[in-house]
Order: C-alpha cells, then sequence, then structure tokens
C-alpha cells in the first residue's frame, strides 16, 4: 500500500490535462485524468482520491455540477476540490464567472492560466501538506 496522496485531473483539454499530470507526478502524486465531468465522476466513484483538480467549463457535466454532486453526497464530500478556468475575473454575466466559481462548494479557485506552482501550492495546502 502506498502513502502517495491521488490526485485526480478532470479537464477535457488534453495538453493541459497532461502538463498538471506531468507536474504532479514529478512532485510525488499519483495522478488520474479524466477528460470530462461524466468520466470524472466515474472515477471518484471507482477510487475516490485524496483531491480533484476540476475545470470548470466541459462537456456533459461542466465542473460546477460535478463539484456539487459530489459536496452533496457524504461519501465524497470531504474529498478537496481545486477548479481551475480560463473565464475571465471580470465576466459576471455568465454561469462561468469568477463570482460563481468562489460561491461554489469547492475547497480553491485558480483562473486559468495558473502556473504549475500555483496549483502545486493549493494542492499541497488543501491536503495540509505546506
Amino acid at each position: 500500500m502506498t502513502d502517495k496522496k491521488r490526485i485526480l485531473v478532470v479537464d477535457d483539454e488534453p495538453d493541459f490535462a497532461a502538463l498538471v499530470q506531468n507536474n504532479l507526478l514529478k512532485a510525488g502524486f499519483e495522478v488520474d485524468v479524466a477528460y470530462n465531468g461524466v468520466e470524472g465522476l466515474e472515477k471518484v466513484r471507482q477510487q475516490p482520491p485524496d483531491a480533484i483538480i476540476l475545470d470548470v467549463m466541459m462537456p456533459e457535466k461542466d465542473g460546477y455540477e460535478v463539484c456539487a454532486e459530489l459536496k452533496r453526497d457524504e461519501r465524497y464530500a470531504d474529498i478537496a476540490i481545486l477548479m481551475l478556468t480560463a473565464v475571465a475575473d471580470h465576466v459576471t454575466s455568465t454561469r462561468y464567472s469568477h463570482f460563481d466559481g468562489m460561491s461554489m462548494e469547492a475547497d480553491d479557485y485558480l483562473p486559468k492560466p495558473a502556473t504549475a506552482d500555483d496549483i502545486l501550492d493549493s494542492v499541497r495546502s488543501l491536503l495540509n501538506m505546506t
């Protein structure tokens, strides 16, 4: 059995998901990837991770829906969720605004493009590894 923390990256952009995955692997995490919200939920149910890095705008189920579904389920409510989105901070007229991200039950929220260090710092903080 391993004591490495497991992270699930859920993002519909394969290049970005691979970049985040590689940085997390280099930092010593176990990493799994899903490319949409439905696949992400399936992977959580199969093997709950310690934390999830969750894109907001995705096909099938967006990050807000995934986050809300997980936080409503007592089996998964304690999983740390870091939401990432390319939505501009000044956008307030859509459900994908920074305000909406912060009002979700996510544990942290970073705008894209987030640096590898920002993502690692957030994950470590969420997992009390700082």
